[in-house]
Formats: structure tokens, C-alpha cells, sequence
């Protein structure tokens, strides 16, 4: 397995440190020798060839031996809204959600949802999306964005962007149907709890942006990374 670091600071020299559970990793785990050689990236879609130069009880130096951009998200960015569920399905949906290119994953808060994420626990959500881009190669990170209504949520999309609410009503298009619309534009989908969104959460008149995904009754993470899925094959059907 490649050995893939994050570098919380942007890498813009000969040399880059890596400091804090990153290091601890390479010298605790892997057990870091000068000259190992690992591979940096920092989040601005550049990765890094390097080799350990000397380590200390917490940090480690490195020294750049080649950059390159490596691009590995989706054409356009997808962002989806989500009433997060309950306990460890939160870091198993963040860690899919990586892995399926979504561009930003927004907690919701809705009247039905059974979880409302404080600090600490997006914190540890944004540790999960550095673990899962270090696994599947991404150099951009996936953003966690503080929680937002429903309403703010459907407010943000941009003009031009398409903005879909997952709603299992019989007046909403099959979500298969919807893929031939998107045309390079950046796409706004809103996944609500297993409740479903209250009827007041919903834009009047909306029933035009409302998908069904089946009619089996899916979970929370179930739904949002099936409407990942399916964006991301339409998008790169190769």
C-alpha cells in the first residue's frame, strides 16, 4: 500500500514537516528511517514525492524530491445537504462520500433528524476525510461545511445549479431520470432524515426538484451516497 501523508501546511519548499498524529503514524507504526520514502499531499491538488530526512519524538522532516498536480475530483462539484444519523454511520458516510468525489457534505438540521453535530464531532469528521483521502488518493479535500437549515441549504445553490431534494413522494422523478440534466454545472442535493423533511421544510411548489430513489425504504447514508453513486457515474461513465 502506497504510504500517503496529509501535510496540514501547504508545501511550498524543499522541505515539508509533518507533525502530530501523521508523524506519530510514520514513526510509531511504520517505523520512519532516513530515506524511507512516502508520498505528501496538502490539499490544493498537488502531491508529493519525499523522503525522511530526521524525526523527533513528534515531527518528522522530509525533503521534496518531485510535485506533481494530480486531479482525481469530479468534473463539477456536488454537494450534498444531509441530516446526519446517529453514532459511526456519520464517519462511515464521510469516508464513502470521499471516496465517491463529492465535493462538500453539509450537516443538516432538520425537525426530524436524530443527530445534531457540535463542534467536537465535525471535528472529528474532518479527521475522517483527511484518513479516507489518504486511502483513495483524492489531493482536494472533501469540505465538512458548518450545519445549515434546510432552508439555507436550498438558498446557497448558485444560479445555474441544479438543486435536487430526495423525497420519497409520489410526485417526484425517478432519480435515474434526472441525469440527462445535468450540464456541467455545480449540483445541490438535500438528503433528509429517515423521517423524511417535514412538509414546511419543503419549497412551496417545488414538487419539479423533488427525486425518489426506489421504493424501498433507505437509510440516511444509504440514499445520500446512492445519489453520489449515481451523479459520479454519470458524470465519468468510464
Amino acid at each position: 500500500m502506497t504510504r500517503r501523508f496529509f501535510v496540514a501546511d501547504r508545501v511550498s519548499g524543499p522541505q515539508a514537516v509533518l507533525e502530530g498524529s501523521e508523524a506519530q503514524h510514520l514513526i510509531k507504526v511504520l517505523r520512519a528511517r532516513s530515506g524511507d520514502h512516502v508520498i505528501l499531499f496538502d490539499g490544493s491538488g498537488y502531491e508529493f514525492d519525499a523522503c525522511v530526512v530526521r524525526w523527533g519524538r513528534d515531527h518528522v522532516q522530509l525533503e521534496i524530491l518531485a510535485e506533481r498536480a494530480v486531479d482525481r475530483e469530479l468534473p463539477y462539484p456536488l454537494t450534498l445537504g444531509v441530516a446526519l444519523p446517529k453514532g459511526p454511520r456519520q464517519g462511515w458516510l464521510v469516508e464513502k462520500s470521499v471516496e465517491l468525489g463529492v465535493t462538500c457534505l453539509v450537516p443538516l438540521r432538520t425537525l426530524r433528524g436524530v443527530a445534531q453535530p457540535g463542534e467536537g464531532a465535525l471535528a472529528r469528521l474532518r479527521r475522517a476525510v483527511i484518513e479516507a483521502s489518504k486511502q483513495c488518493g483524492r489531493n482536494r479535500l472533501m469540505e465538512i461545511a458548518p450545519p445549515q437549515s434546510v432552508g439555507e441549504f436550498l438558498r446557497s445553490v448558485p444560479v445555474g445549479g441544479s438543486r435536487w431534494i430526495a423525497h420519497p413522494d409520489r410526485d417526484a422523478v425517478p432519480l435515474a431520470s434526472r441525469l440527462d440534466e445535468l450540464e456541467g454545472q455545480p449540483v445541490f442535493v438535500a438528503v433528509g432524515p429517515e423521517g423524511g423533511f417535514a412538509p414546511e421544510e419543503l419549497p412551496p411548489g417545488g414538487a419539479e426538484e423533488w427525486v425518489t430513489l426506489g421504493p424501498r425504504i433507505l437509510r440516511i447514508e444509504t440514499a445520500a451516497l446512492m445519489v453520489a453513486a449515481a451523479i459520479g457515474t454519470a458524470w465519468n461513465p468510464e
